[in-house]
């Protein structure tokens, strides 16, 4: 039941919370409602248009059940990855997502067939996809909350319990009181205006850790897509059917989609700009190209330009963590974190285990979303259950950092200036992307003097307030992975040092991180042995 007070303050009761609409989100409401569980979902947008995979369409990690073609995609990123990945954990999300995909074709979602009449289920258009999870969220008795992002979790000695925030629509606060609570806020794009990512914050990573979660992993956090110069679209898939060009025609050797993408970073890093062109695209399948991503074409038809024929400008537009592998380290099958009653799902949560150190677009990323919030799902409706009726019925206070108030708060001013200093660190290559024990020691001592900056801020809750987390949460997540960088002293999956640029079998371990003012990074073993001796890069 929901209460609006004269103040305008919603309260709410439920099983479980999950914070966060996309994929992971929705598939975590489904599950833990499927369990029971009297479910709320609360989306910082529109749950079904909001977040990276609603405008795009993606391919997913889908094999069939047969041990051939598991093991060689398994294979198929295991090297790329360094070798962080543990089969153990790749078995069981393929099998999830097989399991998930053939749901979703049960619940009327028109996946194409093939000439000889199979459904494919390879890939998701992410609008279609996205419409039918808010339905089936519905159809599954969860109650939705548009527009109503989360400003603090709440806690006592028992763990995580809920939540609150403000609708941004109407100015309402609210808060869930909850058995189990589910993070689903996707990763950090540091608002690149790359495609569907200006949600994404690290919103997520900020809240787990100030209840004392860890991070694992983010190092990884230094995925840059290519891009046209006038488009936020951020298909890089597609790249691979293209030639890479100065302007007068002339091709930049070397230059890829897949292994080129840092020539291109080192071009443009000189002031070269690079032109691409689809030119390598076979004539029968240019409209396939267009019918799987409509709006990949839409920025070229707007200027007359075909990228089949025509060159056209590119850069490379920082995705962060949204596809690196970084994020909340999660302890066991269910999803959960180290503190009780706080699971972790989707982009929210590291995708190591079934990727590494590296992933690209969709594929492992959308089936990593629908197997983790599946199982998260699972996971806190059973907590919830276990916690029976005193669940609701805590003394809970906030973990916030930031001192939540609902009067004007002065720094909120700042929030602008502060997002644009952490985009100074995190955005150019030679910072992110081609690291050093100096750049990166450089950023990190302004990254902290932001953080400091911040501390103990008063945060209004509104809109503005929101804004003023979101510059909290991106200058956290900076930090550790910038700190995380630092302590791995090699070149590992799409984490590159240019002062350790070979692989080092002795730092065959994933890197966990935590803390807020003062951000530690230790060693974790990979609990699974690799199948073959590790070769050092030469």
């Amino acid at each position: 039941m929901s209460i609006l007070s004269p103040s305008g303050a919603i309260q709410l009761q439920a099983d479980v919370l999950v914070i966060g609409g996309g994929p992971a989100g929705t598939w975590a409401a489904i599950t833990a409602a499927s369990q029971g569980a009297k479910v709320i979902l609360v989306d910082k947008g529109y749950c079904g248009s909001s977040g990276a995979t609603a405008p795009s369409g993606t391919g997913v990690w889908y094999v069939k059940q047969d041990d051939r073609l598991r093991e060689e995609a398994k294979a198929s990123r295991y090297e790329m990855g360094g070798r962080l990945a543990e089969h153990r954990w790749m078995d069981r999300v393929l099998d999830r997502t097989y399991e998930n995909m053939n749901r979703l074709g049960h619940a009327g979602y028109p996946f194409p067939k093939d000439d000889d009449g199979n459904l494919h289920k390879r890939g998701l258009q992410g609008p279609e996809y996205m419409r039918l999870m808010r339905k089936l969220v519905q159809k599954a008795g969860a109650k939705i909350l548009d527009h109503s992002p989360v400003l603090e979790l709440l806690v006592d000695q028992y763990g995580v319990g809920g939540a609150s925030g403000v609708q941004t629509q109407t100015g309402d606060a609210w808060t869930v009181h909850a058995g189990a609570v589910v993070i689903a806020t996707g990763g950090c794009a540091f608002l690149s205006r790359a495609l569907g990512c200006n949600v994404l914050t690290g919103d997520g990573y900020l809240l787990a850790a100030e209840t004392g979660a860890e991070l694992s992993g983010m190092e990884f956090s230094n995925a840059y897509a290519i891009s046209p110069t006038f488009s936020s679209v951020t298909k890089t898939a597609y790249y691979s059917y293209a030639s890479f060009y100065y302007e007068d025609g002339t091709p930049v050797e070397g230059a890829g989609s897949k292994r080129g993408r840092s020539i291109i970073a080192r071009k443009l890093q000189e002031g070269r700009q690079v032109y691409a062109k689809l030119d390598l695209a076979p004539e029968e399948i240019k409209p396939l190209l267009r019918v799987n991503q409509t709006n990949f074409f839409l920025p070229f038809d707007r200027r007359g330009i075909d990228p089949f024929t025509d060159l056209f400008p590119v850069t490379l537009r920082l995705e962060g963590t949204v596809r690196g592998t970084g994020g909340i380290r999660i302890t066991d099958e269910t999803c959960a974190t180290s503190v009780p009653g706080l699971y972790a799902a989707g982009d929210a949560a590291t995708r190591e285990l079934i990727c590494g150190g590296f992933t690209g677009g969709g594929s492992h990323n959308a089936a990593w979303a629908m197997s983790s919030g599946s199982f998260a799902g699972e996971g806190a409706a059973a907590y919830a259950k276990k916690a029976g009726d005193h669940a609701t019925d805590r003394n809970l206070r906030s973990a916030s950092t930031s001192v939540i108030t609902s009067t004007a708060a002065s720094s909120s001013g700042k929030t602008e200036e502060i997002v644009r200093a952490v985009q100074d660190e995190v955005t150019p290559y030679d910072r992110n992307l081609f690291r050093t024990e100096q750049g990166l020691k450089g950023s990190l001592e302004r990254l902290d003097g932001l953080w400091n900056d911040q501390r103990n801020q008063a945060v209004e809750r509104s809109a503005k307030g929101v804004k003023a987390r979101e510059a909290v949460a991106m200058t956290a997540t900076a930090r550790w992975m910038y700190n995380s960088a630092l302590a791995r002293k090699e070149t590992r999956g799409m984490h590159k040092r240019e002062d350790f640029p070979t692989l080092d079998a002795g730092q065959h371990y994933r890197l966990i991180s935590g803390g807020l003012d003062q951000v530690w990074v230790k060693p974790e073993a990979v609990n699974e042995t690799p199948a073959v001796k590790e070769v050092i890069a030469p």
